[in-house]
């Protein structure tokens, strides 16, 4: 095998390139310069909560549409066919539970910070532990995330590395500190549409060398790489309908239920029904976006078949192969390479600046302004803008240190992947068990992690237990989803490592069954890395609930209004409404808002005895009024769910 192959720039390929850059630039300065200027940190975290649904379901949609997908699922489909493809069925739980579930509860809270919720339902300890393990996932996701394309870029363009690097660090850094949510959630837009762009021009142009879409097919059911639905239910086959279909639908969750980086989009949103619509138009766009991964996947397998460039040797990674394709397909077509890397490149910015724009916010919600309650508006203004310009700098930090990293960036990977799943937990334990306590939530979140770790470690050893002796796995893209809780960075340092852990082949767990190891455990680190989310969030829901009724359960009177969804009660619809509040037991939740320019619901705020009370306490005569009017026609509660009003004020 010789050394990669590399194809080169031409001029136009630079200029489109560039004018990528400049135009998500001019998009934060227009919203720098514009409207409220970013003066207040409801129009730089939460754009005025104005958005309406179409740009933030495709900023949803970019947020994790990253160059991770890009590069990772064609890869996937060109090395084991279409069984990937099945991951769509898992959407439609993924977003419909969000949707119906977390938006509700959330948007009625009137939340900035996803984890202001855990303070209301549990306590501050709860909340910080979980904003100090969010922070910690995406500081190490954001390094890598921005080296590794650049990197992959690199080799086989001869692209320069820290050039790219810093370009897009730099310019993501500048129109997220200027332009907040906003220019977040359009240059989103703007991305979502080149990302489009890029890749129906490589599957056009690709098609078409390859004698249309029909040669395309005939091509691929010959080579086997049409699959079959797969039944099989063992969780340690890599990918199978289960596993892909209930298996994703925890990943999903924990990805549009409770990531921060989502919750802010919703919570950006006009009103509360523009926020669950934007979660239903996502659902098609994610099934395009999953759709044309593999028809790219499918036309490089009709274009070199099983003669595959890493087989020949001209590219060393799976990841490399996919842009090795694009630069071969566009050979004569000055320009068209230039708009794929283009494309790679708006994956790897949209999730970037959705990193820094959360992580700017919850800092400054959770970790600041509890403690400094009397900063002034704009001191927390510009403080929120200096910690997106640090978060930025810090992203540059984490590239350098990722090209340095080598095994331990494996490991840093790994624990990236494994964070979601705890914190998913930790939410479902809060949301849907009203006796779970904030003890409970600790020691299950703890468990959660620790029970994480176990299994990455695990998995890591018993495969570098294998001997060399055994067959090479065949290389394939670890982790290809399009979520940055779930998805392994595609980087050539660790690639073939990374993928050692994930695709495992039955033949290997033959082989280790052999060893007088204990089963029970080994099964566990042969798990498909799509269960990972359910079983570790199992596992916080599961010891939380035994904590907490082993340290006495929470009573319902302590529950701060509307934190709790009450499942029994809308699951079983079709009871009579007498028998529904009855199963409810749990404090109710608020009514949706009306449009927020009008009557902005405040969020509750728990205190130490447990009682609710709203975040701004003044109230005008008109507001009293209406209370009054409300309080006349009102029908009386059950005598087992809290009564409560959540206070409205006009603007």
């Amino acid at each position: 095998m010789g050394d990669v192959v590399q194809m080169h720039f031409s001029t136009p390929d630079y200029v489109i390139f560039a004018l990528l850059l400049v135009a998500s630039t001019c998009i934060g300065l227009f919203y720098a310069l514009s409207g409220g200027r970013q003066r207040t940190t409801q129009e730089f975290l939460l754009a005025d909560r104005s958005m309406s649904c179409l740009p933030v379901s495709l900023s949803l949609l970019a947020t994790f549409q990253s160059a991770v997908a890009i590069l990772g699922v064609p890869s996937e489909i060109y090395t084991y066919g279409t069984q990937y493809w099945f991951l769509g069925v898992s959407y439609f739980l993924g977003l419909l539970v969000p949707a119906h579930v977390f938006i509700p509860v959330f948007y009625r809270l009137r939340l900035t910070s996803a984890y202001e919720y855990l303070e209301l339902r549990f306590n501050k300890t709860v909340r910080i532990m979980g904003t100090v393990t969010f922070i910690f996932q995406m500081v190490i996701y954001m390094g890598v995330v921005l080296y590794a394309p650049a990197l992959a870029l690199n080799a086989v363009t001869g692209f320069d590395l820290w050039g790219a690097v810093l370009a897009m660090g730099l310019v993501c850094t500048l129109y997220t500190t200027l332009g907040g949510l906003k220019a977040v959630i359009w240059t989103d837009v703007f991305q979502t549409i080149v990302m489009f762009a890029g890749q129906l021009a490589v599957i056009i142009v690709g098609a078409h060398q390859a004698g249309g879409m029909g040669e395309v097919w005939r091509k691929a059911i010959n080579g086997s790489r049409i699959a079959s639905l797969d039944l099989n239910p063992d969780p340690t086959e890599r990918h199978t309908f289960w596993t892909l279909g209930v298996g994703g639908v925890f990943l999903m969750l924990a990805l549009y239920g409770v990531n921060q980086a989502q919750v802010q989009r919703y919570l950006s949103s006009r009103t509360e029904r523009e926020a669950v619509m934007s979660c239903y138009v996502v659902f098609p766009c994610q099934q395009v976006v999953l759709c044309l991964g593999c028809l790219m996947g499918l036309v490089m397998f009709a274009r070199y078949g099983e003669d595959s460039p890493l087989d020949k040797g001209y590219v060393k990674t799976n990841d490399q192969m996919v842009l090795y394709f694009v630069m071969d397909v566009f050979r004569d077509l000055p320009g068209l390479p230039g708009l794929f890397v283009a494309c790679l490149f708006s994956g790897a910015l949209s999730t970037i600046s959705s990193a820094f724009n959360s992580l700017a916010t919850v800092t400054m919600e959770d970790l600041i302004k509890p403690y400094w309650p009397a900063m002034t508006e704009a001191k927390a203004t510009l403080l929120s803008k200096g910690l997106a310009f640090a978060y930025g700098l810090v992203c540059l930090a984490m590239a350098y240190t990722a090209s340095h990293m080598g095994s331990v960036l494996q490991a840093a990977l790994s624990i990236f992947g494994m964070v979601g799943g705890p914190l998913l937990g930790l939410f479902c334990l809060g949301m849907f068990f009203p006796w779970a306590n904030s003890t409970g939530a600790i020691v299950g979140l703890v468990a959660g992690l620790v029970m994480a770790f176990w299994i990455g470690i695990g998995h890591f050893v018993s495969r570098m237990a294998v001997p060399t002796t055994l067959p090479p796995i065949i290389n394939s893209t670890a982790m290809p989803l399009p979520s940055n809780m779930t998805t392994a960075v595609m980087t050539t340092a660790v690639m073939t490592t990374l993928i050692t852990l994930i695709t495992a082949k039955p033949k290997y767990s033959d082989f280790l069954s052999s060893l007088n190891w204990p089963t029970g455990v080994q099964a566990l680190y042969n798990l498909s890395y799509l269960w990972y989310s359910a079983h570790n969030s199992t596992t916080v829901v599961i010891v939380g609930l035994i904590v907490s009724l082993l340290t006495g359960p929470m009573k319902e009177k302590d529950l701060t209004p509307g934190t709790v969804y009450p499942v029994l009660g809308n699951l079983l619809f079709f009871l009579p409404e007498c028998y529904r509040e009855i199963l409810y037991c749990v404090t109710p939740l608020p009514q949706k808002p009306k449009a927020i320019d009008t009557h902005p619901y405040q969020m509750a705020r728990k205190e130490s005895n447990g009682v609710s009370h709203p975040k701004e306490e003044e109230k005008t005569e008109e507001t009293e009024r209406e209370k009054d009017e409300d309080e006349e026609t009102a029908t009386p509660q059950p005598s087992c769910r809290l009564a409560h009003t959540l206070q409205e004020t006009a603007l």
